[in-house]
Order: C-alpha cells, then structure tokens, then sequence
C-alpha cells in the first residue's frame, strides 16, 4: 500500500506504486506513474506522460513533467523518464521532451540533483551522475555515466559530456565535453584529465597511464587541423586501453559543435 497525506491531489488516472509516500500538497497528474518505494515530500509536482521508477526520493518544489521551455512546443504528446535510486532535491525542473527531439527525456538510475537543477526538454543522462547547486542543462544534452557537475555551471543545447567527465563550478560549456576530462571556466576549456574520478573508480594503473599518454599526444599542440591526425597516431599507439578507445570513439563521433580544448596561449 502507499501512504499519501490528506492534503495531497493524486488523480485517478494516476498509477501509484507499492511502498509510495505523497507528502503534504503534492499535485500529481493523471498520466503519471510512480514505481514502488518512491518518497515524494511535501509541494512536489508531477505532470505530463511522467514515469518515476522505485527507490526514488523527491524533496518540496520539485517540478517534474511539466511542459518544457521551448517555443516550438504545442502541446504535442511527450514523455519523461526517470529510473530508479534518484534523490532529487528542492526546486529541481525536469522537462518534457519534445516532437523535435525525439519526444522523451530520460534520466538514468543513482544520480544525485542538488538544489535548482534544471534539465531542459530532450535531454538523455545516463547512470551515477551528480549535479551540484544550480547546474543546468539546455535542451538536447547527452550526459553519459558517472559525471559530475560543480555548482552553477551550465552546458550548451545539443551538447555531449563523455563518461566520468568533470564540470567545474561556474563552467558555461558551449561544446562537447570528452570523457575522463575536466573543463573549466567561462567558453569552458579543458583542464586536464579527471585524475581523482579515475582512481576513486578503481581503473587499472596502466589504463590510466596509457590515457594520459594519449591525451598529452592529442593536445599538446593547440593547432585543432592536426586533431585528426594526431588521433590516428593515438590509435595507433595505445588504442589497446579500454579508456583509450572509449576517448578516441568520442572524438571520432563529434559532429561541427567540436570538443572543449585547452586554452590557446
């Protein structure tokens, strides 16, 4: 059975899970579905074709399924979907995809939303990511696993982050974000790569000793037409390390936004 508070306007059409607690003044749609186990404290509201899977938590002010921001939108029959083991945190916003985006957003399973989050409509995020106090992503953002996000830093529509990437407090990033790397600033640039995520995730010595090597053969020369071939050279050389080949397979798919760069002396 589920424990919903007296105050709180559950829909009939609504399908809640076993396990589920509504807090006080929640506002839950009629095409929503909870999965089991679900906490949702008090002023939460859920609209929209929303699914939430088990094991989530959900803090006051959230606003999940709502119409999203996005001029082009007309009502159009749209989705969200959130997995499972997420806590996510007062006044986060998750949006609604859009016919021009594929029509759903997705959320992965075990990630962390700090306080103010917003993820736009269209927006795919996979599995272990946290996002600090006020991060933001613009609509059409692909996040891969195990990313995590400083406060206030923001990512540009229609951009990537690659796995186990680092976004540093503050970074406004206008393109895409290679794996195992950490950007930073303002047109963020690339900083180096994730050292301290790499080994808290227990990756093998030598792999990260062969990703280092490629990244100081990828960019230690800020001429970007060399780029190409100088991951040719990387393949070539260490394209036997898992996180090397996850790297180069990044930058090889990379459409015209490109990736963040070091800084240009």
């Amino acid at each position: 059975m589920s424990n919903i508070h007296p105050t709180a306007e559950v829909d009939k059409g609504a399908e809640i899970g076993n396990g589920v607690e509504i807090g006080p003044f929640c506002v839950i749609g009629p095409n929503v579905k909870i999965g089991d186990n679900t906490v949702l404290h008090s002023h939460v509201s859920i609209s929209g074709h929303t699914t939430i899977g088990t094991g989530n938590e959900v803090f006051p002010y959230a606003s999940l399924g709502h119409i999203p921001q996005d001029l082009k939108f007309k009502n159009e029959k749209s989705f969200l979907e959130i997995g499972d083991g997420n806590r996510i945190r007062e006044n986060v916003t998750i949006n609604l995809g859009t016919e021009g985006g594929g029509g759903i957003t997705r959320v992965g399973n075990n990630s962390l939303f700090m306080v103010g989050v917003h993820i736009a409509h269209d927006c795919i995020l996979g599995d272990n990511i946290v996002m600090a106090n006020y991060a933001a992503l613009g609509g059409h953002v692909e996040i891969a696993n195990n990313v995590i996000f400083g406060g206030f830093s923001a990512i540009h529509q229609f951009s990537k982050a690659g796995k186990y990437s680092f976004i540093g407090a503050g970074a406004m990033v206008v393109g895409n974000v290679i794996p195992f790397s950490t950007v930073m600033g303002d047109r963020a640039c690339l900083a180096g790569l994730n050292l301290v995520g790499l080994k808290r995730a227990n990756f093998k010595r030598e792999d990260i000793h062969s990703l280092r090597n490629a990244y100081k053969l990828l960019f230690s020369s800020s001429d970007v037409d060399l780029l190409e071939q100088r991951v040719q050279q990387a393949d070539e050389e260490f394209g036997g390390s898992p996180l090397v080949n996850d790297l180069l397979s990044f930058i090889k798919s990379i459409d015209k936004r490109g990736i963040c760069l070091p800084p240009q002396n």
